[in-house]
């Protein structure tokens, strides 16, 4: 069985130091996941656990740098990877515009059509309250848009440059899925309380569309 390594840098606000780790990806591979970072699991009364579930859901997303704010034109603090990412969900969530990573007229469009569906600020800047409507939770067995979204973000991640690390199909399989829990075990060093689940939601698109560990 061959193996793809992805060399990933920690590349949040976390702390100074900077981490690096190496996720191994086969077709077969299963990434451990350390205790630490597994879902805590309780016995209490339902409020206090729903209580407890929101409150560790905030820690790590404060803990993440904050969703990107783009809009039309260049949005040179942020690569193309981070466009694509917001044209993929679009798509996904019903847009019908070319994923090439350039934020133009079109693109803006379907972001006004999409805050006024949503009842949002419609004036075509995607901030926190966009994304976090934008965003489709993807896992196992998922196809479309947004796992083409996960799959570009693991490839702008594959440090070596001899290719994809991951065929950008759409169709969430085991190398995909290995590799988004790989990429959860790495944030969780950092992030203490971020999910190690394989399932990407929130808190997982905050990661990668913000670009962390992309070096």
């Amino acid at each position: 069985m061959s193996c793809l390594e992805v060399y990933l840098s920690m590349k949040t606000t976390i702390g100074a130091a900077v981490t690096a780790t190496v996720l191994a990806i086969g077709t077969t591979a299963a990434i451990a996941v350390p205790a630490a970072a597994a879902p805590a699991t309780t016995t209490g009364a339902a409020a206090p656990a729903a209580t407890a579930t929101l409150l560790s859901a905030s820690v790590p997303a404060q803990a993440l740098q904050p969703w990107p704010v783009l809009k039309q034109g260049p949005n040179s603090v942020w690569p193309q990877v981070t466009v694509r990412s917001l044209q993929y969900l679009l798509n996904a969530r019903g847009a019908k515009i070319a994923v090439d990573g350039t934020f133009g007229k079109q693109t803006k469009a379907a972001v006004v059509k999409f805050q006024r569906a949503h009842h949002l600020t419609a004036d075509g800047v995607v901030r926190a309250a966009t994304w976090r409507a934008l965003v489709v939770t993807v896992h196992k067995g998922s196809t479309g848009p947004a796992v083409r979204a996960v799959q570009d973000q693991a490839n702008f991640r594959n440090l070596k440059g001899t290719g994809q690390t991951l065929k950008v199909d759409g169709i969430f399989g085991a190398k995909t899925a290995a590799w988004v829990r790989g990429f959860q075990q790495a944030i969780a060093h950092e992030v203490h309380g971020f999910p190690v689940d394989g399932v990407v939601g929130q808190l997982t698109w905050q990661a990668l569309v913000t670009e962390a560990l992309s070096g």
